[in-house]
């Protein structure tokens, strides 16, 4: 397993290659493959902040590479290293960027729909429940408390924005745009690969409240992509703090999201960029636990 790096990596530009940005990633057309860069950029309310957290990039691309192995031969997927000690060729003075941090993967043409599989009534879900019953049109039994598990892992698919939240819509709508035969298949294999890995991750002190996959289609198959269960496409939480009817401790960006919420309700941030920068205590806490789940998920 790759070791935290001690370089910080906010942004990365190589010329001479075809650059997407994301809020997280860097990703890089090489052509018949990508290179996807975790940096340790961090986002909230859909704002990319100033201040980085130093190996979170590092951090989230040992989580993936840790489940693209604990998939590996049940689930075609599109990884095909971990840059660890070799950059791919002309690149190769950027190895201390892309070390440890950095995923080559086949190209693939992608689904556009995040695949959502929720165990548990979290979220824009229990705000949805609370309104409707129902969480993107699938009914749920009445009385369920926040954070409750769901009598069964239900999949709730969503639309892929270039900028904003991805915006929730019904298993019918998600036909419409991709197709029936494609979305009734990525349903059965999201909430397959979500129940093994719920209960792999259990048995490691974590519960996987929801999560999300994406996928994409190359040579005939559809492929698992870009990152697989981590702490940012996920809901971590300490199976052992655990208690339905109020929110839960989470292995993620937590300590950022309650420092910006004293900033948004004092009024000393609107939610709009730029981001306002983040205290030493954040920062660490907030690695602290990209950290553990880590730890407690390898080893």
């Amino acid at each position: 397993m790759t070791t935290e790096s001690a370089t910080v990596v906010t942004n990365t530009q190589f010329a001479g290659y075809p650059l997407r940005r994301g809020k997280v990633r860097d990703i890089y057309d090489l052509g018949e493959e990508i290179l996807l860069v975790a940096t340790d950029r961090i986002s909230a309310y859909d704002v990319v902040l100033p201040t980085p957290i130093p190996s979170k990039g590092v951090l989230l691309t040992q989580i993936s590479r840790f489940w693209f192995s604990f998939l590996d031969g049940d689930v075609p997927h599109h990884l095909i290293e971990v840059i660890d000690h070799r950059a791919p060729r002309g690149l190769e003075s950027h190895l201390a960027e892309l070390k440890g941090r950095t995923m080559r993967c086949k190209k693939t043409k992608v689904v556009p729909i995040e695949c959502v599989v929720r165990g548990y009534l979290a979220g824009s879900g229990w705000s949805d429940y609370r309104k409707t019953g129902s969480v993107c049109g699938v009914k749920l039994p009445p009385g369920l408390r926040q954070c409750q598990q769901l009598p069964e892992p239900i999949f709730t698919p969503a639309t892929k924005e270039e900028s904003g939240h991805d915006q929730n819509v019904s298993f019918e709508q998600a036909c419409e745009l991709v197709g029936e035969p494609c979305m009734t298949l990525l349903r059965e294999r999201s909430i397959d690969i979500y129940n093994r890995a719920a209960q792999y991750a259990k048995q490691k002190g974590i519960i996987i409240a929801d999560t999300k996959f994406e996928w994409g289609f190359r040579d005939g198959e559809y492929l698992l992509i870009d990152e697989v269960l981590t702490p940012d496409s996920s809901r971590f939480w300490p199976a052992d703090a655990f208690g339905p009817g109020r929110d839960q401790d989470s292995f993620d960006k937590q300590y950022v999201r309650n420092y910006l919420t004293t900033l948004v309700e004092s009024g000393r941030w609107d939610k709009s960029p730029p981001g306002p920068d983040l205290p030493p205590d954040v920062v660490a806490n907030t690695a602290a636990k990209y950290r553990e789940a880590v730890k407690r998920l390898t080893e």
